[in-house]
């Protein structure tokens, strides 16, 4: 749990320090954002190799070289002294922290019997959701107190835990079959997974299809995709993505499931703290003990779940919390500047709630049916549309607000008028007139 919460944290935590970064760096907004972007790029390429990895040398020492690389990679961020720098830093954070969510997953499947499952989803599905949540809060706290380096230093300590943990605790889990690297699927998912992520990314920054660049990353993306599908479905030795993948129902529903999960959970992380510090003007700290209660109410759903599956339908308990997650995304709808802290704190506790009823059901029956040897491909397919699933949502409600934006700012344009005096400087003359 403690790779897959400092994963979630990286996530989130380095959004808030971007102004300070783009000062200490003097660079433009469009160049900034590449520190968001290759970690996003970079770690959407690598996580489907994770199980190919996982099989050929070992989950163990896959896992620890992850967690090693991703805790110097996070050392080296904190040191960067050059935009340059922090992107080749950030892009081997990606590479290096793509495998930590899919394996640590794995592990746990792996070393718990099935009746144990519910519980173990239970402590791994707190670290993927309560890491991205807190992530904006503590990058916050962490930039104003100290500086934006410490954003990055805050994951030494904790990946030095973690690495000590997995050489001591975790015992080699290789399995007996080495598939052959399918090179030519790699790189058409890798180019497909990259360029979309891409598109998605920096979409609202280049007006979306408005720029021959979203074009060219969409065409590249589709392209891409198209001969991936077609070589997955013609090769007569096996290909990257494992075809048995594919015939198992639960998994390909329950992936399915877990990306639109993903589209409303981040999408609402992204906008909340925003809304919070610059709309309502609410410290840091403050920001943060107001969206904790989601992380409250995702924990006790865990808890509970993991003592209800298996005594009541898991298709029950997922669409209980599918409802309970719609009916807090519908009252979040009437947010508006003039209310108190009461309306953040339910929704965000009743979404909380919901989420917990979904993901940790939703993870277990995903992988309860899948054999042992693909099961860690099956994780990292698993991660990665659920990474799909969020950024998908982020440029979705951030094009929305962009668009609301701009709507509003023309309705009050219209109103600015000489003879209007809320518009008029006080220390102008009044309008000239004959009466």
């Amino acid at each position: 749990m403690l790779a897959t919460f400092m994963q979630g944290v990286d996530t989130t935590i380095a959004n808030v320090a971007l102004p300070h970064m783009q000062g200490s760096f003097s660079a433009a907004q469009d160049q900034i954002a590449w520190v968001v972007t290759s970690y996003i790029v970079a770690a959407a390429i690598m996580t489907p190799l994770t199980g190919w990895l996982a099989g050929r040398f070992g989950i163990k020492w896959v896992f620890f070289i992850s967690v090693a690389g991703f805790t110097l990679a996070s050392a080296l961020c904190g040191v960067a002294t050059s935009l340059g720098q922090m992107v080749i830093y950030r892009l081997l954070q990606g590479v290096c922290g793509a495998a930590l969510v899919p394996l640590s997953q794995s592990v746990l499947l792996q070393i718990n019997p099935p009746h144990r499952h519910a519980q173990a989803m239970s402590v791994w599905g707190m670290g993927v959701i309560l890491g991205p949540i807190i992530g904006p809060a503590l990058g916050g706290w962490l930039t104003d107190q100290y500086n934006w380096r410490w954003v990055f230093f805050i994951n030494v300590p904790f990946g030095v835990l973690a690495a000590v943990g997995i050489l001591i605790f975790i015992h080699e889990t290789r399995h007996g079959r080495r598939e052959p690297f399918d090179f030519f699927g790699f790189a058409t998912l890798s180019l497909a997974i990259g360029a979309l992520q891409m598109l998605l990314d920096r979409g609202e920054l280049k007006d979306w299809f408005g720029s021959t660049e979203i074009w060219i990353e969409a065409t590249i993306a589709g392209l891409a995709f198209y001969l991936f599908v077609v070589h997955t479905a013609t090769a007569t030795d096996r290909s990257f993505l494992n075809r048995e993948l594919l015939k198992d129902a639960n998994c390909v529903v329950g992936t399915i499931l877990m990306f639109l999960v993903a589209i409303p959970l981040f999408g609402t992380m992204v906008l909340l703290p925003t809304m919070l510090q610059d709309l309502l003007n609410y410290p840091v700290l403050t920001t943060g003990l107001v969206t904790a209660p989601r992380g409250i109410g995702t924990m006790a759903a865990m808890f509970l779940i993991g003592r209800v599956v298996g005594r009541v339908d898991t298709r029950l308990i997922i669409l209980t919390g599918f409802i309970l997650t719609a009916i807090a995304q519908w009252q979040m709808t009437g947010f508006s500047l003039y209310m108190g802290m009461g309306p953040i704190i339910s929704t965000g506790l009743l979404q909380g709630f919901g989420l917990g009823f979904v993901f940790t059901p939703l993870s277990i029956v995903t992988f309860s049916t899948l054999p042992r040897h693909i099961l860690t491909q099956g994780t990292a397919i698993f991660s990665l549309t659920r990474n799909i699933g969020s950024s998908v949502g982020i440029a979705i409600v951030v094009a929305l607000l962009a668009e609301n934006t701009q709507v509003v700012h023309s309705r009050l344009v219209e109103h600015l008028r000489p003879d209007n005096p809320l518009a008029r400087m006080p220390y102008l003359a009044p309008p000239y007139s004959l009466t």
